[in-house]
């Protein structure tokens, strides 16, 4: 949601941040822009629609600058249009900032600004930013300064960039719950609110914390606190390399993202199941390990598909840990005044650790003395610092919007932690190696699903203009039931709900005729035969029945119109192979429908405001 960058160094600084830009789209935008100091003075060009459209404007001006800001907006505040893009000047044209966040007491600050004589012409809340700064400049303040007041006098989220005419050799960065990050070259740095737009040219790191802000020149730094208090920083490595975020032959990320999934697995378990004691080795939960085991509830808290794996996790715990387990949506469990105990776990998942509403509950949950535990997927994010103790998924960059393989990572890790738990409270060494046996074998039989892919496609070529979907699963596939309705519905813009198959009986069922395609996840179980009636009963109202099914099941082609099998395995490890085929369905109706599944409209990859 939103991108920025920004340069200072010795190298020209306007295709360098195209490119920057070029690597975030990504997170979903729908309009972009660039102020780049030359000669005394910012040159701000900005544009609607795609990056390209801004390429296009620049391709002819021939600005020669090393230092300079970049922004990819996803409207918050105002439509769409050049006017509320980014960057936004000050009105005597000598500051101009880009800014990712919400700040929520804007409307006050406006009101207060524009009786003090400054001019606003968007309608976004960044505005006031630059306004502050240079309200704070004007009265006798240095730059930096000037940056710094106005974060005292902001309340809500922001990931900020500054320049400023009178300072050619100055960029400053700051950040409060939206991330920011500097790279460190030769000579030079990268500012930026994704590694992916850094790591082209450094691996190197700054990581910002909340109420900081860097002062940058050609070759040092400086970091202080909203209090002027000065911070030492430590530059960082990163562990992917360039290689990583490009498609490597794979007509779109999403299905390079999809075909990955062997490897991310086997980097999920990678050094984490202990042979001889038959349990996981999380090195991150050591040092909570007792409190973990003593955990009288456990609290998943999570957005989107990260509540889908949360749901499942669920069902992990209580199966194998026997810890009474709940999931709540992030966005709602701060706001609903949680009862919550010093012996609760709270476990806040998200792919990019920016989730704004996930932070906020993580949050709330520290505050009220519990252990909180993080599953993410970025080094270094907002979450993994601000948890007690946690988990990487080390799953690579996931540059696809609906994600696929940080799912199945996410899974597999709360599998661990499950095992992890359950060893440390009852489990026997019997069943410990049974679970790690089954693991083991999992990437080789993800890739083996990737066998079915022709008949996928042949079955998305038949439903590639149906207007509802309808999900069935129960137990550990009930959420996978809801994540496969969400993929399609997320990159077709096909209507699509997931169901328990119990619940069909008690409102969907009404919806079934010759026109509904029924997606049915009946691997077998110990509700298979549940199942099985289900399946009956669309098929009696004329419903296509696609199954999900266990490999060798010779029945289930008796009952459904199509099946695609997966391998068999533990009931809890069902899920990371049932939700395969239902990410290559949803990807094939979407390309077949003309959709751009690696962006798809109004969704963004990294959601940092509420």
């Amino acid at each position: 949601m939103c991108g920025i960058v920004g340069y200072i160094g010795k190298r020209p600084a306007k295709w360098l941040l195209i490119e920057g830009l070029k690597r975030l789209e990504y997170r979903g935008y729908d309009s972009s822009g660039i102020a780049l100091l030359h000669d005394g003075n910012l040159h701000c060009v900005k544009a609607v629609g795609k990056i390209s459209n801004l390429e296009g404007k620049l391709q002819n001006q021939n600005i020669d600058s090393t230092i300079g800001i970049a922004h990819t907006r996803w409207a918050t505040h105002g439509e769409p249009n050049e006017v509320n893009a980014h960057p936004h000047l000050s009105n005597d044209g000598a500051i101009a900032v880009v800014h990712n966040g919400i700040i929520e007491n804007y409307a006050t600050l406006r009101k207060e600004l524009e009786h003090e004589g400054f001019i606003f012409k968007s309608a976004t809340d960044t505005e006031v930013i630059v306004h502050l700064i240079s309200k704070f400049y004007k009265d006798g303040n240095e730059f930096d300064q000037a940056v710094r007041k106005s974060m005292e006098r902001l309340e809500g989220t922001y990931g900020i960039v500054a320049i400023c005419t009178h300072y050619p050799d100055k960029l400053i960065a700051a950040k409060n719950g939206s991330p920011l990050i500097v790279g460190v070259g030769d000579d030079e740095f990268i500012v930026a609110s994704d590694a992916s737009a850094i790591i082209e040219h450094t691996r190197q790191i700054i990581y910002l914390n909340d109420h900081e802000l860097i002062i940058l020149n050609n070759t040092e730094y400086r970091t202080k606190t909203i209090q002027d208090v000065h911070v030492h920083k430590t530059i960082e490595g990163i562990d992917w390399d360039i290689e990583m975020i490009e498609k490597s032959g794979f007509a779109h990320f999403m299905l390079k993202e999809i075909y990955e999934q062997p490897e991310s697995i086997r980097n999920a378990l990678r050094g984490h199941l202990d042979h001889e004691a038959l349990t996981a080795r999380l090195g991150g939960l050591q040092s909570v390990a007792d409190r973990l085991r003593a955990a009288n509830r456990i609290i998943i808290t999570a957005c989107g598909t990260s509540w889908h794996s949360g749901l499942i996790g669920e069902y992990m715990f209580e199966d194998l840990a026997q810890i009474p387990t709940e999931v709540e949506y992030a966005s709602e469990f701060r706001y609903r005044n949680p009862i919550l105990h010093p012996n609760d776990v709270v476990i806040a998942i998200t792919q990019s650790g920016e989730t704004a509403d996930t932070l906020a509950a993580l949050r709330e949950a520290k505050r009220r003395g519990c252990l909180t535990l993080g599953i993410c997927n970025v080094v270094g994010s907002t979450i993994a610092r601000e948890t007690d103790a946690g988990v990487y998924l080390h799953a690579g960059p996931e540059i696809g919007v609906a994600s696929t393989k940080a799912f199945t990572s996410q899974l597999m890790v709360l599998a661990l932690m499950a095992l992890m738990t359950a060893r440390m409270r009852s489990m026997s060494p019997v069943e410990g190696q049974k679970i790690i046996d089954a693991m083991n074998i999992l990437p080789e039989q993800v890739e083996w699903i990737f066998h079915s892919d022709k008949i996928i496609k042949e079955l998305a070529e038949r439903f590639t203009y149906a207007q509802n979907f309808l999900y069935l699963g129960r137990g550990y596939n009930f959420p996978v039931a809801l994540e496969g309705a969400l993929k399609l519905k997320e990159i077709s813009y096909i209507h699509a709900e997931g169901y328990p198959a119990a619940e069909m009986k008690h409102g969907p069922i009404a919806l079934i005729n010759e026109n509904m395609p029924v997606v049915v996840i009946a691997t077998q179980d110990s509700i298979y035969e549940k199942v099985i009636s289900n399946i009956e009963e669309v098929k009696a109202r004329k419903g296509y029945v696609i199954a999900i099914a266990t490999e060798g099941d010779d029945r289930i082609t008796h009952k459904a119109d199509k099946v695609i099998f997966v391998p068999h395995t533990l009931p809890f490890l069902v899920p990371i192979l049932s939700v395969i085929p239902l990410q290559l369905l949803a990807y094939h109706i979407a390309i077949l429908k003309g959709c751009n599944v690696d962006q798809p409209r109004n969704l963004a990859k990294s959601v940092t405001v509420e």
